[in-house]
């Protein structure tokens, strides 16, 4: 078949101007955040508000997202290690054998951008109290939910996030050569000798000398398009109830459909994703990810279908 036994190994850079490196990860983000401003100028044009509000909306999305984000990977992920290296929580560097290095911020966890952005949105409406918590929520998470596509098809990209082994003949079956498990950084310039992280992966791929150690490298899920692909249907889901039906009116509807439909989906596909560490090994049954999703989807049934307000 077409798809089987897909070998994935882009580099993460789309280009470069000077010292400036284009990522398509952070190109992603960007076209996240440029959606997302598109989708809520037309609902706030629609509903006769102001220009003003909505960039003060977008500019407390941004920060709210980003730091919570970033927060949500080092406290539900990651804390062992940023505990004693709390300079790297807010700074994009990490820690090595010749001292700190550029990294960009290669942590941020979805569960943490949610909690930030329902923050965000309280600190919105205290600056705008015209707006009630519940009413921009309904509305952000039209955005967010598209923006979430465009994240994890940046993990993909960067080939992070992967799903677990699969056999090669699994119809998506899909080898991470970059893999920071399967295939380290360190390793794969020590294998290839190249003083270019690029282009030693580059040539891992294409020198037979080194096709064993391709051969070792499992293929896995594609984790991320699964996610991304169920988030398209995530949105179209929650445009229609907004334009085309009286939901909007019922005050948190389309909030807790969002959180139970969004964090479902990412429920069920960590049975497949790897291990993102965390607190799963003290609790065990379940994986991080998905202790994190049932607050969410339960909050989520708790505003779809508790008596009805008018927004």
């Amino acid at each position: 078949m077409l798809f089987l036994g897909i070998t994935w190994n882009p580099s993460d850079t789309l280009f470069t101007l000077g010292p400036l490196q284009i990522k398509y990860y952070n190109l992603l983000w960007i076209t996240a955040f440029a959606l997302g401003w598109a989708i809520m100028k037309k609902i706030f044009q629609s509903e006769n508000k102001s220009m003003e509000k909505l960039d003060s909306l977008f500019i407390h999305t941004v920060i709210a997202t980003m730091l919570g984000a970033r927060l949500g990977h080092v406290f539900f992920y990651d804390w062992p290690y940023y505990k004693n290296h709390l300079l790297e929580i807010l700074l994009p560097i990490r820690e090595g054998s010749d001292g700190f290095e550029f990294t960009g911020f290669t942590g941020l966890a979805s569960h943490g951008a949610a909690i930030g952005i329902i923050i965000g949105m309280m600190l919105f409406i205290r600056k705008w109290p015209e707006f009630t918590l519940l009413g921009i929520l309904d509305r952000v998470v039209i955005p967010v939910s598209i923006g979430a596509v465009c994240i994890r098809v940046g993990n993909f990209f960067n080939s992070e996030i992967n799903g677990k082994p699969v056999e090669e003949t699994f119809v998506f079956a899909t080898k991470f050569i970059r893999d920071s498990d399967d295939m380290h950084p360190s390793k794969v310039m020590s294998i290839t000798k190249q003083d270019n992280l690029n282009a030693a992966y580059k040539a891992l791929e294409t020198n037979p000398q080194f096709s064993e150690f391709v051969a070792a490298i499992p293929y896995r899920h594609p984790a991320q398009l699964y996610e991304a692909f169920c988030y398209v249907f995530v949105f179209i889901i929650l445009w229609y109830l907004f334009w085309k039906t009286d939901k909007k009116e019922k005050s948190g509807y389309l909030f807790g459909t969002f959180l139970v439909l969004l964090w479902t989906i990412r429920f069920f596909v960590e049975y497949v994703k790897k291990s993102q560490g965390g607190f799963e090994e003290s609790l065990g049954l379940l994986s991080t990810g998905q202790w994190l999703s049932v607050p969410f989807i339960i909050i989520g049934l708790y505003f779809m279908f508790r008596l009805k307000k008018t927004a």
